[in-house]
């Protein structure tokens, strides 16, 4: 035979073709799944015990492809034969949420990290997820975070098409005065109780075994605007977002009226403004206290609230004093640790959050930073918004001992002692 010169090919299609049938084009965009998702859920609301739920926010990729979904299914599909059960269902705004039971929390954690990397190899995320971590994913326990979850799919029924529910929010026009006030007289027969979730302060030593310091309650504000004002953004109007925040806290403290036992044995944090703290409804509120009871409660306020109202935090202080509440300044710096003496503002507990400022410091600012922290005899400090193992081992190595965040509610969710997860997470990064 002669010697034909090689010609260029396509690549050949190895997938087997019926006569006289078409092969099926790969599809653009995966079929979404919201119907689906939201369907099972209200029919298994009864039964959530050990379910838990993996929030993939594809959506914050810069560079979106559908191809990933794909990749993910590959990956996903890797451990769900030994899982209990396991779903994986496609969001029209672009997410991915994986429902699953009996699969070992390590397991799990290997396989988003891995999805983390394989995604963001090639693009980058544009912010941080809706639970204000720098992360592709999020883990939860499903029956914690239910009600968030079942607003958040009914939300993307409401944009367009469900195509770009980032855009859509963004879009929101700021909340008027006259819709404000539509929202407090809804409050005033408004069942809050959904939205008040908690989040423990955890004491990360290694001889206290998980102790929880205190329980954070706080109102998911987010999740409140879906309910009542879906329209407007609350937060876009700082001093009618001020406004709102000071009617939210009597709608609370009336919430906290109707019940007092809960604090019985448990020390909570309470979110409120300085105001709420000298009005009617605080007071009416401490009247069903007893001394011991005001010894379980902490008063967090926020430090730009402080700054702004320094005379009436004065007078909570000796209020709180007489009371026998505890105090926390809540949103402090670097800059408020390295300058401000916390304990001169008699406050019982500070919390910085989490963030690149801090990770961000040289070595010299690291060593001033940790040596303010142990100067500090009365005032304790809190680590929030822990995200990763990176932010407990900073709080541990610089002599904060109360952290908080999804890392600590992870591991406690897995029965792990905080300082033997720290101790095997300090082992791993030194061998690296």
């Amino acid at each position: 035979m002669l010697n034909r010169p090689k010609q260029d090919r396509q690549p050949r299609d190895w997938v087997r073709v019926k006569p006289g049938e078409k092969a099926a084009a790969v599809p653009e965009k995966p079929e979404y799944d919201d119907d689906r998702l939201l369907k099972l859920l209200q029919s298994s609301k009864r039964e959530l015990q050990g379910l838990r739920l993996v929030h993939l926010h594809l959506s914050l990729l810069q560079d979106k492809n559908y191809g990933d979904v794909h990749d993910i299914r590959r990956t996903v599909q890797s451990i769900a034969d030994n899982s209990a059960f396991l779903q994986m269902f496609n969001l029209s705004n672009g997410d991915a949420l994986i429902l699953y039971k009996g699969i070992k929390f390590s397991t799990i954690t290997e396989a988003c990290q891995k999805i983390e990397t394989m995604m963001l190899a090639r693009t980058k995320l544009t912010g941080p997820n809706p639970y204000r971590e720098n992360s592709l994913y999020s883990i939860m326990e499903l029956s914690l975070n239910f009600a968030t979850i079942i607003r958040f799919i009914e939300g993307l029924a409401q944009q367009a098409g469900g195509a770009d529910g980032s855009a859509k929010a963004a879009t929101k026009e700021p909340i008027s005065l006259e819709e404000l006030a539509k929202i407090e007289r809804q409050m005033g027969n408004f069942d809050l109780s959904p939205f008040m979730l908690n989040q423990p302060i955890v004491d990360i030593r290694d001889d206290q075994n998980n102790r929880r310091e205190y329980f954070e309650i706080y109102i998911a504000v987010k999740n409140l605007e879906d309910r009542l004002s879906p329209e407007f953004d609350l937060t876009a109007n700082r001093w009618l977002f001020n406004y709102f925040t000071a009617s939210l806290d009597q709608a609370v403290l009336k919430s906290l009226n109707h019940g007092v036992d809960f604090i019985r044995g448990h020390k909570i944090g309470l979110n409120v403004n300085l105001s709420t703290i000298m009005s009617a409804a605080f007071v009416r509120f401490d009247e069903r206290l007893s001394m011991d009871l005001r010894g379980n409660v902490v008063l967090e306020i926020n430090k730009v609230d402080l700054v702004e109202n320094i005379d009436t935090y004065k007078e909570v202080v000796e209020f709180a004093r007489n009371r026998g509440y505890s105090i926390c300044i809540d949103g402090i710096t670097p800059m408020w640790v390295e300058h401000m003496d916390l304990e001169y503002m008699a406050c019982d507990y500070a919390k910085m959050f989490w963030s690149n400022e801090l990770q961000d410091m040289d070595e010299a600012e690291q060593e001033k930073f940790g040596a303010k922290i142990r100067e500090q005899e009365n005032c304790r400090f809190i680590l929030g918004r822990c995200s990763g193992v990176t932010a407990l081992l900073f709080a541990r190595k610089h002599g904060i001992h109360l952290v908080q965040g999804r890392m600590v509610d992870n591991i406690l969710r897995k029965g792990v002692r905080l300082s033997d997860a720290l101790n095997t997470a300090n082992v791993l990064e030194t061998d690296d």
